[in-house]
């Protein structure tokens, strides 16, 4: 079970999300739970971070943001000691979660859950922090934004658990965002591959790493909400999924930026340098276009996408790179949106790709990017844009709660 930040952002909360482990732990089941920091605890400690200094130190970092989790444990143990339980709160460390060296961003190499096995044999309640763990060089790391998702579907790989619930302030996985789109519906089950590509393109109510976590390791997720006892949507593998509809959900984020590379010499090996140092500096690049030059020995132009936070990153990594092969002018557009059409449908389906463009054309919806995938199509467009695009979207695709016939509740793992 893992509870994020709005799930335990008071004490009423936790005291609720003790009583949900309690609750499964009477039900005969040995329960492993997961804790995020308590609500903006951990944008509370980059701001005091930043207090001190314009540029802290990625290991101190992760000292500093790992405490947020353990709080929450804590916190949480006592709780569910009141209640008549035993609960021993452990630090990632503790729990045996062994990752690499990038600090702020490090990933899951192995987990060692002795420690938790040996607890859930003396019957007790194990507590462990999210979005932590040690690295082969003994410091604390910390795993990026969403971590305690990959640290709730490993935990649950390592120890055969029979399923991962994590409680979220959603119902589950949605058509769309019902912020954005009043009428769309909770989905009672998507595959590991549908859940990836939206993941990746802006879903955010399951952590990418840990959909992929997930299915590599085969561990069925129930993604619910903490605030009612109503199933919420199943993550699983696509054998146990039935015929999927032409297209699952409408996706978006607004947390794209754009970097254009002009005047790039057009000499074998260039993009290579180019994605290399990218790569070494832990940028994540989404989409990438190349117009090629129109003549032998002219120069192209290359642009592509990375998360807008990591735009003063991706400059230092590029700048070597842009001095050392000639490359004219590097230009940013920092307020780029992408909206996606998923559905493992498509895949036997044509026509979905002249659908979605037809659709931005009739709402004047200027394409800058496309990025497509067997069950995937995404459209970067401006950022004052994406809500306009979403809306029109889910309607042209009847993705909406009246327009959808009414599906079995997935309950084979009950």
């Amino acid at each position: 079970m893992k509870f994020g930040g709005t799930s335990v952002a008071d004490a009423e909360r936790i005291k609720r999300a003790a009583r949900r482990i309690v609750k499964a732990r009477d039900q005969g089941h040995h329960v492993v739970a997961v804790l995020s920091a308590r609500g903006k605890t951990t944008d509370e400690l980059i701001a005091s971070a930043e207090e001190v200094s314009s540029t802290p130190d990625p290991r101190e970092m992760d000292m500093l943001l790992s405490t947020g989790e353990r709080i929450s444990c804590a916190l949480c143990a006592m709780a569910i000691n009141d209640l008549g339980h035993r609960a021993i709160s452990l630090t990632g460390s503790q729990a045996g979660i062994v990752t690499d060296t990038s600090h702020t961003r490090a990933r899951i190499l192995d987990v060692r859950a002795d420690r938790i096995r040996q607890a859930l044999e003396k019957d007790e309640i194990v507590l462990v922090a999210g979005f932590q763990g040690v690295s082969t060089a003994r410091d604390v790391t910390t795993l990026g934004r969403g971590g305690s998702d990959t640290t709730a579907v490993a935990l649950a790989a390592a120890i055969g658990a029979e399923v991962c619930e994590i409680y979220t302030d959603v119902a589950g996985v949605f058509s769309a965002d019902p912020r954005i789109v009043p009428d769309a519906r909770k989905l009672p089950i998507v595959s590991f591959e549908e859940m990836l590509e939206m993941s990746a393109s802006g879903a955010g109510v399951l952590q990418l790493r840990s959909v992929e976590y997930a299915r590599t390791h085969a561990v069925r997720i129930h993604c619910r909400s903490s605030f009612t006892e109503e199933p919420g949507t199943y993550v699983v593998g696509e054998e146990e999924t039935m015929e999927r509809p032409l297209i699952t959900a409408v996706t978006h984020s607004t947390d794209e930026a754009r970097i254009t590379l002009l005047g790039v010499p057009d000499h074998p090996g260039i993009a290579g340098r180019i994605f290399t140092a990218l790569a070494d500096a832990n940028v994540n690049v989404d989409m990438i276009i190349q117009n090629e030059p129109v003549s032998e020995g002219a120069q192209a132009d290359m642009s592509f996408t990375v998360p807008r936070g990591d735009v003063r990153t991706a400059r230092e990594a590029l700048d070597p790179v842009v001095a050392e092969v000639g490359i004219a002018r590097v230009a940013e557009d920092p307020s780029m949106g992408k909206v996606s059409v998923v559905g493992a449908g498509m895949k036997s389906h044509p026509g979905v790709a002249a659908k979605v463009f037809a659709t931005l054309g009739r709402e004047g919806i200027n394409i800058e990017m496309i990025s497509t995938s067997p069950i995937k199509i995404s459209c970067v467009v401006q950022g004052d844009q994406v809500t306009t695009a979403v809306k029109a979207l889910h309607q042209a695709f009847e993705l909406g709660a009246d327009e959808v016939r009414a599906e079995h509740p997935f309950e084979a793992a009950r």
